[in-house]
């Protein structure tokens, strides 16, 4: 008797379709993105850096969401923290899909920056 395994050449699919890309960025390496348009988007930022119009750029920043008191509800995770040219940071998200769980962490995190950095703009790329 032979035992087939069907599911060792199958990948498990996406949750909403999105495909992942690897991309090599010109600071952060070779890395895996949850999405095209997440890759495609570091690769725009690597290209900005080179014309000098960003002066740096993290990926997957944690922010710190809290409540009352400052205690700890949850983190999110943003994309992009961007430094402009004139010094100044922003956070971008790229998003291919929006969902109401993602709409309240969105708006939570709004509050958290403008208490933590104020000033400092969010940016959606849909």
């Amino acid at each position: 008797m032979y035992r087939v395994n069907f599911h060792s050449k199958t990948r498990k699919k996406k949750k909403y379709g999105n495909k992942s890309k690897i991309y090599t960025s010109a600071i952060h390496g070779t890395r895996t993105f949850d999405s095209v348009k997440e890759a495609n988007y570091c690769e725009e930022l690597d290209w900005l850096l080179k014309a000098g119009e960003i002066k740096h750029y993290d990926l997957q920043v944690k922010i710190d969401l809290r409540g009352l008191q400052g205690k700890h509800v949850t983190n999110y995770f943003c994309d992009f923290k961007v430094q402009l040219a004139d010094g100044t940071w922003e956070y971008h998200e790229v998003k291919g899909m929006v969902l109401p769980l993602w709409n309240l962490k969105w708006k939570l995190t709004e509050q958290q920056i403008a208490i933590d950095e104020p000033g400092t703009n969010l940016i959606v790329i849909k």
